[in-house]
């Protein structure tokens, strides 16, 4: 549990940040700017991203094409979109972790492992979508 002086420190960092949150439009003008350069950032140093990205070109339209309905479109599209998501998240984890230690670390391992289970969960969750959806 953090004391009294630690909690103060961190109020006064927060303060006095020039990262912490503006109000109203600056505030969503600032936090679209950030994740551009996250997408930007995630898409020039990983290579999951890039296919991932260019299956999304194809299966997003298909998605929107092959489903027969509403429900059926946003379970296609959407399926694909959470497996991109999931990539982005277990990518900012093995950044961070890189971050924080290049050495092996079992630690380091579990994080990378979990991030890598998550992406492969999406993508199992992706087939399963699109097989139950085209295939009955």
């Amino acid at each position: 549990m953090l004391n009294s002086s630690a909690i103060q420190l961190t109020r006064r960092v927060m303060e006095e940040s020039e990262f912490k949150s503006k109000n109203g439009l600056q505030r969503i003008a600032k936090a679209l700017g950030y994740s551009l350069d996250g997408l930007k950032t995630a898409y020039q140093s990983e290579a999951a991203i890039r296919q991932e990205t260019w299956l999304m070109v194809v299966f997003i339209p298909l998605g929107f094409y092959l489903g027969h309905n509403n429900i059926e479109r946003i379970l296609l599209v959407g399926s694909t979109l959470l497996v991109f998501i999931i990539e982005l998240l277990n990518s900012a984890v093995e950044a961070a972790v890189d971050h924080t230690s290049l050495e092996r670390h079992p630690f380091a391992k579990r994080a990378k492992d979990i991030g890598s289970a998550a992406v492969m969960m999406g993508i199992l969750l992706f087939f399963l979508v699109w097989g139950m959806v085209l295939f009955g």
